[in-house]
């Protein structure tokens, strides 16, 4: 395999991670259909308590899945998929070219 299919399989292991967790699946889903929301939001609606939101939260702002825009002291959360996207894009575009005989 070329070290170029690695390095894409390797770039998308942060977006594997994040997506593999079924809470923020859960998140990720709430925000499709209702976003933007805050983290006491997101809590409310969630079995999670809002420590364990922030975190997951947190994990999802590091590879940009998430925005945040300020509106006075509440933070508002909205997703964010298009460099996720387009990083799926390319991982897909090199298994077939490079993987796929």
């Amino acid at each position: 395999m070329e070290q170029k299919a690695i390095d894409v399989f390797r770039a998308c292991i942060p977006l594997f991670n994040a997506l593999s967790d079924p809470a923020r699946q859960d998140i990720i889903l709430l925000l499709a259909e209702q976003e933007p929301l805050s983290v006491n939001e997101i809590a409310e609606q969630s079995n999670l308590s809002r420590p364990a939101i922030s975190h997951h939260l947190k994990i999802m702002r590091e590879i940009q899945l998430l925005q945040i825009e300020q509106k006075g002291t509440q933070r508002y959360y909205s997703l964010s998929l298009n460099q996720s996207v387009e990083q799926l894009k390319q991982l897909i575009d090199i298994v077939e070219s490079e993987c796929i005989f």
